[in-house]
């Protein structure tokens, strides 16, 4: 097997990577028609209400943090996901429910976001961290990447399913799909509770006091390249991760598009996304911190160019760099920080990094909704250029005063 794909040689993994693909994929056939019911009919095209949901699903991440960090790393993680993925089925089919019986509201569907960003709070550390459970560390970095192109593919391959099936059949039975698209995943963990060792909890450390909470933060903390990592990652991730509301604006506002267009460009994006997952797999090591600031930078060059591309043909294809650049950055981040951490902190850890990038992402989605609505969709994109520079900047500050004190020693 090449060396882009050496983790799908594990049994484990590769059950693991079967099932969370199509469940990505039914994951972007949600958020994709939950965008543009909320756009399209539950509000007057206003890019602010795809903000205001995107901050009601992502806000958890920072308000749950202490307790799923230390639920991902004190819990068993097998166990923790069946019951998260089941619980994200279970809302998945009452959205669906409530947009095909006619009666929906927006009130609801932030609800419906509210709750899920809640589950996903939980869910997220957790996956992260059970790839360790299933690969050894020589192979982590690779199985890392190789997560993240399963999630690009869904991105690329979820959106443009998700528009022509908005078109044929209507959003409420997109919601119906994406509920059986849990059933493999579901079915891989009922299997690796076979495969892999239960873990037993430390009833001793039952108890999520706040010493443990802060423990994810105060590890972080003593690794100053890690923490100058973090911000780098909320100034990018807090404006660019939020392409929902952007490119939901850019499609009705700019281009006057339909559900379809928006599902392209989405896929657009994703095209990039893939080729950075691609391209952090196929390292032999874990990307350095210097390799992160020139993607901080190519981010910002690349939201430039798209924020004034004159054509939606044009824009489509610079939304390819916008994808990668992106994709480079936060697979690289994952990657460099599961693999700098000793394993007992792994869970606490990327909970932090979990809900810095996604939390940054539901703090900037109501300003990146305000400005879209308020000075247009252009400038809610060309924001992220500034952020970019920003990032960049800061990297490049940071190994400057390193260097310094190296010679001063």
């Amino acid at each position: 097997m090449s060396r882009t794909f050496r983790s799908l040689s594990n049994p484990n993994y590769r059950l693991w990577f079967g099932g969370a693909a199509i469940s990505n994929i039914g994951a972007w056939l949600q958020r994709t028609a939950q965008d543009w019911i909320v756009i399209a009919e539950l509000s007057d095209k206003n890019a602010s209400a795809v903000g205001l949901v995107v901050f009601l699903q992502f806000a958890p991440q920072i308000l749950l943090l202490p307790i799923t960090g230390w639920a991902a790393d004190r819990m068993d993680r097998r166990k923790l996901l069946f019951i998260t993925q089941s619980l994200m089925a279970a809302l998945a089919l009452i959205l669906g429910v409530l947009v095909l019986s006619g009666q929906v509201v927006l009130w609801q569907v932030c609800v419906c976001a509210f709750a899920l960003g809640c589950v996903a709070a939980f869910d997220a550390p957790a996956r992260h961290a059970f790839v360790s459970d299933i690969v050894s560390e020589k192979e982590l970095s690779n199985a890392v990447g190789l997560n993240s192109v399963a999630f690009n593919s869904a991105r690329l391959i979820g959106p443009a399913i998700a528009g022509i099936l908005i078109a044929l059949i209507g959003t409420g039975w997109v919601f119906m799909i994406n509920v059986l698209s849990f059933i493999p995943l579901l079915t891989a963990l009922h299997l690796f509770k076979k495969r892999l060792p239960e873990v037993v909890p430390d009833t001793s450390k039952a108890t999520p006091d706040m010493a443990k909470f802060l423990d994810g933060f105060r590890y972080i903390g003593q690794h100053r390249e890690m923490t100058v990592i973090l911000v780098m990652s909320f100034l990018i991730c807090g404006l660019g991760m939020n392409f929902s509301v952007y490119l939901s604006a850019m499609t009705v506002h700019v281009f006057q598009g339909h559900a379809d267009q928006y599902g392209f460009l989405i896929s657009m994006m994703a095209i990039g996304s893939i080729s950075g997952a691609v391209v952090t797999a196929s390292r032999r090591s874990s990307p350095s911190f210097r390799f992160m600031i020139y993607v901080a930078a190519m981010y910002a060059m690349s939201s430039f160019f798209v924020a004034v591309s004159p054509s939606f043909w044009s824009f489509a294809v610079l939304l390819v760099l916008l994808g990668l650049s992106l994709q480079l950055f936060t697979t690289s981040t994952a990657s460099y920080m599961q693999v700098a951490t000793e394993k007992r902190y792994r869970g606490r850890v990327m909970a932090v990094v979990l809900a810095t990038a996604l939390g940054s992402t539901a703090l900037g989605a109501p300003l990146v909704g305000w400005v879209a609505d308020s000075l247009g969709a252009r400038w809610s994109i060309g924001m992220g250029s500034v952020s970019g520079i920003l990032a960049a900047g800061l990297g490049f500050y940071f190994l400057h005063q390193q260097a310094k004190l190296k010679k001063a020693d």
